[in-house]
């Protein structure tokens, strides 16, 4: 019988981008930087494509306008950002917009990393903004690396059963770059998704943008086992030797159970 499920793509040739020794380097110079000017909050990632304004649009019309995930509102809608860095999007989420008569989303956020420094960096900005720990609305991080870490760890309270949004912005094309292996030798970023799957609640959705895959290479790594895919995130495309593209790929993928 014939597979109809999508291969995975063939893999990056590893670079520094994919090691935490590069990683705990520029949240060392960040934390230094915002330490000496505190509007400094270091790197937005794909800011000059807007993918933090096209990602929130995209999750205001599924979750607030479509009800894409029943019961699920702004409100209560809680989310994990697997790689967060300097937690720029979950603030971003937090805040809402200026013109947003009703504000930002209101549930639980919890931004992990495998970066000291990265949670470090990020909680230095949350209490600057008011949304640090025991605080109203607060926004949370946590020292977590989802290749070694158990998930038990993220699943207690009302995420017992996981998250209703799963947020990676960047994080599986760093996993992508490393030349590290796991136990069965392969190479560590084919393990992700199953890392990553007992995290989101039943119907959940997982979005995930990428500045090395294409869509198509993201459903080859996501697609089937456990995710369906929902939609994706347009951006502003180009033309290069007949071929039509774009800069980064955002696809929204939705926990099925089969």
């Amino acid at each position: 019988m014939v597979s109809n499920e999508p291969s995975n793509p063939n893999h990056l040739e590893p670079s520094k981008l994919g090691t935490k020794e590069y990683w705990d380097n520029l949240y060392t110079t960040e934390i230094t930087n915002h330490s000496l000017d505190p509007s400094d909050e270091g790197t937005i990632w794909f800011d000059d494509s807007s993918a933090e304004d096209k990602a929130y649009g995209f999750l205001e019309q599924k979750i607030a306008e479509e009800n894409i995930l029943p019961g699920i509102t702004k409100e209560n809608c809680s989310f994990l950002d697997l790689g967060t860095g300097n937690g720029h999007f979950l603030f971003r989420l937090r805040a809402g917009d200026e013109d947003e008569e009703d504000g930002g989303w209101g549930g639980r956020m919890l931004g992990v990393d495998y970066s000291l420094k990265s949670v470090e960096f990020a909680k230095r900005i949350a209490e600057d903004k008011g949304l640090g720990g025991g605080q109203e609305g607060q926004v949370e991080f946590q020292h977590w690396d989802i290749i070694a870490s158990p998930p038990s760890s993220l699943l207690s309270g009302a995420q017992e059963n996981g998250w209703d949004v799963i947020l990676d912005k960047g994080t599986f094309d760093a996993i992508s770059l490393s030349e590290e292996k796991d136990g069965q030798e392969r190479r560590i970023c084919e393990g992700y998704k199953e890392k990553m799957l007992p995290l989101l609640k039943e119907g959940g959705l997982f979005l995930v943008t990428s500045c090395n895959w294409t869509e198509a290479e993201l459903d080859g790594w996501f697609k089937g086992e456990g995710l369906e895919r929902v939609d994706r995130i347009q951006y502003r495309s180009f033309q290069f030797g007949g071929q039509k593209g774009q800069t980064i790929s955002s696809v929204c993928f939705r926990k099925c159970g089969r």
